[in-house]
């Protein structure tokens, strides 16, 4: 490690890895709450969240998890989960007078079709207001889970806990539009 009187230590979430400090300044001073989505290895997490002088504020906070009580039966962290994910937190957003926001990937890189635009893409027909560029959204088939289906023809021992939970991944794509009937009713 350099020594000496000029060096400048980075800030300790810079060193660990967890914030991109320019990045995060551009965000802040569009003024704007930031829609922040989260992939880890099990969920998709994604919050609203307000900057404070005190510390950011979380305004609403809605993780895949939350999917169970519409009947899903899929993964928690694949790409139609986290479509129904942003389509379940922008309809919570638009209820608690949230109206627009712009999208905080954290240190993902931007990968056109990725979980992170499909949440965006769930946000954005729920009705929030999230300027994206309409080539980066995951097509429709990728949404509904038609890729992970068409695996399965190929791959069936690796979906064991698919069919513990009552559901054939051959279905997935009925399955996806039945769980968005029921988040698109819900008052």
């Amino acid at each position: 490690m350099a020594k000496g009187p000029r060096y400048k230590v980075p800030h300790r979430r810079r060193r660990e890895g967890y914030t991109n400090y320019r990045k995060r300044l551009k965000l802040l001073m569009s003024k704007k709450v930031r829609f922040v989505v989260r992939i880890t290895n099990q969920r998709i997490i994604t919050q609203f969240i307000a900057y404070s002088p005190e510390g950011d504020r979380v305004l609403l906070h809605i993780g895949s998890e939350k999917l169970r009580e519409y009947g899903w039966k899929g993964d928690l962290n694949n790409t139609p989960a986290a479509y129904l994910t942003g389509l379940l937190a922008g309809r919570e957003a638009l209820k608690k007078g949230i109206r627009e926001a712009i999208l905080d990937i954290g240190l993902r890189s931007p990968v056109k079709g990725s979980r992170v635009f499909a949440a965006l893409r769930g946000a954005v027909e729920a009705g929030v207001e999230i300027p994206h560029d309409e080539e980066v959204l995951p097509d429709d088939s990728r949404i509904l889970g038609e890729h992970i289906a068409k695996f399965y023809e190929n791959n069936p021992e690796r979906f064991g806990e698919y069919e513990k939970r009552g559901l054939s991944p051959s279905d997935l794509p009925l399955h996806v539009e039945e769980v968005k009937k029921k988040i698109m009713v819900v008052e």
